[in-house]
């Protein structure tokens, strides 16, 4: 068994792992469990993507794996303050009163 192909099953195993989470994404109960889904989508993208590009020898696949995961950040953080503005705005709503 090369690196190559240890490589490759690795990036098959996290593949799987995170094609489990994608159920979570669909039947998640709160908000909060969807957006660690697709923070896990981000993270196992970016995995999967810089296992491939040493299994291939591709190094160009590393600046898409980085791409996806500067792009998960971006997705948090814009979940966050929208979280943040949402409860605002529910907790000034109930002080007039």
């Amino acid at each position: 068994m090369t690196i190559a192909n240890f490589l490759l099953a690795a990036a098959a195993f996290i593949l799987l792992m995170v094609a489990i989470g994608l159920a979570r994404i669909l039947h998640g109960p709160a908000d909060v469990d969807r957006i660690l889904s697709v923070q896990l989508l981000g993270s196992g993208g970016v995995a999967v993507l810089l296992l491939l590009s040493v299994a291939v020898k591709l190094p160009p696949i590393m600046d898409v794996a980085l791409m996806l995961g500067l792009l998960a950040t971006f997705v948090s953080v814009a979940f966050l303050r929208d979280a943040a503005d949402s409860s605002n705005a529910s907790t000034s709503g109930t002080e007039d009163r």
